[in-house]
């Protein structure tokens, strides 16, 4: 069916075009009526069943081939009736039989139609068509922003942002086409009266001058052909403009247009009761007729006698009343176990922060979060789960605490009325002196007035929710490792799985456990290595998992796997990498001490050691600290993973990668060399 619509629709519009220069005899011309006609009603019908506008997107196409076709049959027509004086069955029915063989009676039908499509259909579907484009463009900016919203809120998912950005910009499309497809209507009932007029003047002086027909005789035979052939033209163009009316004044709503016409109508009886009632009292005015009056009255009262009366529903009263008996008593299992839940992350702010997570206050704490957790997901891999933001009464003013895993993971404050100003020379600014929360930077609380005063003075100005969503951003990037838990390592596997289902199958359940795969990305994350290229992981594990299951081992085959993406985040905007490295014969040392435990790979060296190491490379990391560097600590791949499980307890700050994991294109700069009795600078 799809192959013959592809052909047929381009050699139907070139047989139209055809139509317009090729005469048609006349039988084949009743025929292509008869079906102008059909395919009209088809429209209006299809129309009336349509839930909402884009259930019939092609309508503005199909109305221009439609248009062209009808004018097409004009042009066919018109050629018939002048050159034989006769134009087939269905317009000789409509000239004889339809008006009665009277050329006035047909003219004022013609008239009326061409009123009632010209002047009410049209201009008014023309006028919808018109504010329906514009209402649609102007709304397309929030309804974009409210499917991000819902995206970043977690609602939906991404295919599912993708089809409704898609209903969106097809919405905004079809009105725009609907709003110059109307034009093609108006310009159809002109077009209509001007071929009527010029063909009742030219079948009129053909009759007369050409043939010497007497006047009577010239108006029988070419005039109400005319009229007939005007009249076949107008009532499919009737029916279009009908249909174009009532898409353009369609709403979306859950049934068809007879379904909610019945349904919207006789939602109520006493109006049925009323206009029955009006329609008897009728028959009191002297004059009128009293049975049409009575039989209609009395068909009203009966409708109004078996139809049930909806009642009004209070949507709101109803959804409370619901959520009132779902919610469990206090004392129900159901309410402790609710009680007893842990969420993975939560931000309670005290009473006086209350405006920061109130939109109605202006508040646009939420969604900075909501906006969060798509960044963490792009900078680490990790989809975090919904923050759970609530006010806690017993909290100190100004005071916010972010829980993790129902601990206290961080808190700070946030007075109302003030900015934090960030920057070295704030004393001559009022305020509250603090630290920046997250890089321990000297800062100063400033009332709001004075931000132009802060700027200025060459601080750093932010705000209060910004201070807060940093924060926030930055304990879940150090603690992204406690966040991961089986249920996302299952959904991130699954979405793995619809991309790649080769590379999971090969990996899982075959070679490795879930739990197992939870391990290895629970340890990358707590190195901070991405696990966003899950792809690459999953197939070095695979490689990996087939010799052996050891954690370390999985943990050191997925970071070559992704190679030099691990140290691209330390390579300086000019392609520096700044690292410090092990004398060789120390770096010999270490391997030499490396046992296998419990908890992984360690280093058993004796006190000295670990009081060197520690030692020379805390010297260096101030050394580069001071002159505003971020260094890593390189090593071989073989002592790596017990030297980087040392440094976590020890020196966190402190990156350690292996030599396989250097970037490829950034110029290393050495800061230092570490032995076992003293740093090298």
């Amino acid at each position: 069916m799809k192959g013959i619509g592809k052909a047929a629709v381009p050699i139907g519009v070139v047989s139209i075009v055809l139509m317009l220069v090729v005469p048609l005899p006349a039988a084949l011309l009743d025929l292509l009526l008869g079906l102008n006609i059909t395919a009209s009603l088809l429209i209006l019908l299809v129309a009336m069943q349509i839930k909402k506008p884009l259930d019939f997107a092609v309508f503005p196409s199909l109305l221009l081939v439609a248009t062209l076709f009808r004018l097409s049959l004009n042009v066919s027509s018109t050629r018939l009736v002048l050159t034989d004086g006769y134009a087939g069955k269905v317009i000789e029915a409509f000239g004889h039989f339809v008006i009665g063989g009277s050329l006035v009676v047909g003219l004022v039908i013609f008239l009326i139609l061409t009123i009632v499509q010209f002047v009410v259909i049209t201009n008014g579907a023309g006028r919808v068509a018109e504010v329906g484009a514009r209402f649609t463009l102007d709304a397309m900016p929030g309804k974009q922003m409210a499917i991000d919203a819902d995206l970043n809120a977690g609602l939906i998912n991404e295919a599912q942002a993708r089809k409704r950005r898609h209903e969106v910009t097809a919405e905004a499309d079809f009105y725009g086409s609907m709003d110059g497809a109307s034009k093609f209507v108006k310009g159809d009932a002109i077009a209509g009266i001007i071929v009527t007029l010029v063909n009742l003047i030219g079948g009129f002086a053909i009759g007369v001058m050409q043939r010497s027909m007497e006047p009577g005789e010239a108006v029988s035979t070419f005039s109400l052909l005319t009229v007939g052939d005007g009249l076949v033209s107008m009532i499919p163009a009737l029916l279009m403009s009908t249909a174009t009316g009532i898409i353009v004044t369609r709403s979306a709503t859950e049934g068809d247009m007879g379904t909610d016409l019945l349904a919207q109508l006789g939602r109520f009886k006493q109006p049925v009761r009323i206009a029955g009632g009006a329609a008897i009292a009728m028959c009191l005015i002297p004059g009128l007729p009293k049975l049409p009056f009575l039989v209609i009255g009395a068909g009203f009262l009966i409708v109004a006698t078996r139809m049930s009366e909806t009642p009004e529903v209070d949507e709101d009263a109803e959804a409370a009343a619901a959520a009132g008996d779902d919610e469990p008593t206090p004392d129900s299992p159901e309410a402790i176990v609710e009680k007893m839940r842990v969420d993975p992350l939560e931000l309670e702010v005290a009473f006086d922060l209350v405006d920061l997570v109130d939109p109605a206050r202006g508040g646009d704490l939420l969604d900075r979060v909501k906006a969060l957790r798509r960044k963490v997901a792009m900078d680490t891999g990790l989809v975090i789960p919904l923050v759970r933001t609530r006010d806690n009464l017993d909290l100190p003013g100004s005071q916010y605490v972010i829980w993790l895993n129902g601990v206290p993971a961080a808190k700070g404050i946030s007075p109302a009325g003030t900015i934090l100003a960030i920057g070295d020379n704030l004393d001559g600014l009022p305020g509250k002196a603090t630290r920046e929360p997250v890089f321990g930077l000297a800062a100063k609380w400033v009332p709001v007035e004075l931000q132009r005063q802060a700027e200025m003075a060459g601080a750093t100005v932010v705000d209060r929710s910004s201070v807060i969503t940093t924060h926030l951003a930055e304990v879940v990037r150090q603690n992204a490792a406690d966040l991961l838990g089986r249920e996302d390592v299952r959904l991130l596997v699954e979405m793995v799985r619809r991309t790649h289902p080769v590379v999971v199958e090969e990996l899982t359940p075959t070679l490795l456990t879930l739990g197992e795969v939870q391990r290895v990305l629970h340890a990358l994350l707590e190195e901070g290595v991405s696990i966003r290229d899950l792809v690459r992981i999953f197939e070095a594990l695979s490689v990996r998992a087939k010799t052996s299951a050891d954690l370390d081992g999985l943990v050191e085959a997925a970071r070559a796997a992704l190679g030099s993406a691990i140290s691209h985040p330390y390579v300086t905007p000019d392609e520096r990498l700044h690292v410090f490295t092990l004398d060789p014969g120390f770096e010999q040392r270490l391997l030499e001490s490396i046992r296998q435990s419990d908890a992984g790979m360690v280093l058993a060296l004796d006190a000295a050691g670990i009081d060197a190491l520690v030692n020379g490379c805390s010297g260096l990391l101030e050394d580069a600290e001071r002159s505003g560097l971020s260094p890593v600590l390189v090593c071989s791949p073989q002592v790596r993973a017990a030297l980087a499980r040392l440094m976590r307890q020890v020196l966190p700050r402190l990156p350690v990668i292996s030599y396989a994991e250097v970037s490829r294109t950034a110029q290393i700069e050495s800061l230092g060399v570490v032995s076992g009795a003293v740093a090298i600078r």
